[in-house]
């Protein structure tokens, strides 16, 4: 993810797998650091469709804890 800061504003979204692709489910907007701690709370079957978007990137949460 490209450099930015703890309260840039971020969707946090879970990716489900499906029939047709999957589907994506917003599960927050708003800022980062809240977001990060979202995802944190979620059980960790969840947490692997879990992706943060910025207004120019996305990356998986988990590979983004992992760095």
């Amino acid at each position: 993810m490209r450099s930015t800061h703890d309260e840039a504003t971020v969707r946090l979204y879970h990716l489900s797998d499906g029939p047709d692709g999957g589907s994506a489910e917003t599960l927050f907007y708003g800022s980062l650091s809240r977001a990060l701690e979202m995802a944190a709370a979620q059980p960790e079957a969840l947490q692997e469709g879990l992706f943060i978007a910025t207004d120019n990137d996305v990356v998986a949460y988990l590979d983004l804890i992992e760095s």
